[in-house]
């Protein structure tokens, strides 16, 4: 199997892609219960967005509220700005346009943003990342940066590795499941078995210990296809990256390895790949970062 670059799908978009799930999923992200009553309509977004990677999941909970969830093993400094464009599109997709021009207030749902990790790397139970960090300073011209943005994306960032969060994962029996897979395919890697080994032996004992079972048994091949070229993703970008690392530095040329940044970052690559394909310190990275936006 080689690594996919082109995929629009996800393991974990594959599995919560059903009303009743989200609604356990946002039910334990935010420590309530909702009747079962209530409606919840899947409206996550078609078509490649960023570079061939369209949004996860998008669902509206009875036409008040509209969720956004990501899910993500790097998080990516620029997804408060991503969840924007994709929010954006949700609206367009829900919303009557010829609305828009009326003279009577229309009732928009609340939106809300999550970003469910479970990378590697250290990262904290919680984080928050917010759109307005990413703004350009105005000193420079004399006006101040004003503490109230007129326009702002804010998402919670929640880990779900094994172990982290615990409280939310028991509140939903699909992302448990999820997490002890995800924990089982690291376990056998670290083992030493190749990734696809791995995962297809984490497939097999989830399998035959009631995690995730119904699932596993229906979805066997193509789960093990997606989180293979999931997990590959970084791996081919540092390969593609390395090459024109390469070249810039036979042409010695400072603008190849900014190029490089921005497009690596463009991708959705980590502040932290980034820093170890250029050897750029973290706040050139940002700086890239806003250029490129």
């Amino acid at each position: 199997m080689g690594a996919n670059t082109k995929y629009k799908d996800s393991v974990f978009h594959l599995l919560f892609n059903d009303p009743d799930l989200l609604r356990e999923l946002y039910c334990a992200l935010e420590g309530i219960d909702l009747p079962s009553d209530i409606p919840v309509t899947v409206n996550t977004l078609e078509g490649a967005l960023f570079k061939d990677r369209a949004n996860d999941i998008s669902f509206e909970i009875g036409g008040k509220l509209v969720v956004l969830i990501e899910h993500q093993s790097t998080i990516n400094p620029n997804m408060a700005l991503r969840l924007l464009v994709y929010i954006a599109r949700v609206y367009e997709k829900i919303i009557d346009d010829k609305k828009i021009y009326t003279s009577k207030p229309i009732p928009v749902p609340r939106p809300e943003f999550f970003v469910l990790y479970n990378g590697v790397s250290a990262y904290p139970d919680e984080d928050v990342l917010k759109l307005s960090d990413l703004f350009e300073s105005t000193a420079s011209l004399g006006i101040p940066d004003t503490a109230s943005p007129s326009l702002e994306v804010v998402a919670r960032v929640i880990n779900i590795n094994h172990g982290r969060n615990e409280g939310i994962v028991r509140k939903c029996k699909t992302l448990r499941g999820y997490c002890a897979f995800i924990g089982k395919v690291r376990e056998y890697e670290k083992e030493g078995h190749s990734l696809a080994e791995a995962i297809k032996k984490a497939v097999g004992y989830c399998r035959d210990h009631d995690i995730l079972k119904e699932f596993l048994e229906k979805n066997a091949s193509e789960v093990m296809n997606m989180l293979f070229n999931e997990w590959n993703w970084d791996d081919a970008m540092e390969v593609r990256f390395e090459e024109g690392r390469e070249e810039g530095r036979e042409e010695g040329r400072e603008e190849g390895r900014e190029e490089i940044a921005r497009n690596a970052l463009a991708e959705g690559a980590s502040i932290e790949f980034v820093q170890k394909i250029t050897g750029f310190d973290i706040e050139t990275i940002k700086n890239l970062g806003h250029c490129s936006n």
